[in-house]
């Protein structure tokens, strides 16, 4: 009987194992939005439900890094599902307070842009399996808004 329980056992977790899983990329960060508290940039991600049912998304939590240094960090609790059988764009801000921008103030005189690395981690509720975690990270640059950026965005207004 244990025999039996044993191959069951193993049976299933290779069924589990071989089903095809939700994958998802990092598109882009960039420059979002400026105010008193910070600056806003926001990181397209793609996500692909292989399957024909929609998926919800438990959260999304981010972390955003530069010179090696966390200058970013947080939690976005319900951000919504994933559409079946095919992709969902998702958009997540992350916002940086203008003191830690100050902190950075070596790479960004060289070149007027921020060396980042993203870390995220994309949770979704799967039937049957339960909570599944899509790790993904990318590293690159963003650009910083120039006084120009600024007075552009005032005239589209």
């Amino acid at each position: 009987m244990a025999d039996l329980l044993e191959k069951a056992k193993q049976f299933a977790a290779e069924k589990v194992a071989n089903i095809p899983m939700p994958e998802a990329t990092v598109n882009d960060l960039d420059f979002k939005d400026i105010n008193r508290s910070g600056v806003t940039y926001a990181a397209t991600v793609d996500v692909n439900n292989p399957y024909s049912v929609t998926i919800p998304i438990c959260e999304i939590s981010y972390v955003l890094k530069s010179s090696g240094r966390m200058i970013a960090s947080g939690t976005i609790p319900d951000p919504g599902s994933l559409k079946a059988n095919g992709k969902t764009l998702l958009d997540v801000p992350a916002k940086v307070s203008h003191s830690i921008l100050a902190t950075l103030v070596r790479d960004i005189t060289t070149d007027w842009d921020i060396d980042y690395e993203l870390e995220l981690r994309l949770i979704i509720d799967l039937p049957v399996v339960g909570n599944f975690t899509i790790p993904l990270s990318t590293k690159g640059e963003v650009k910083l808004p120039t006084l120009s950026d600024w007075w552009n965005s005032d005239s589209k207004e």
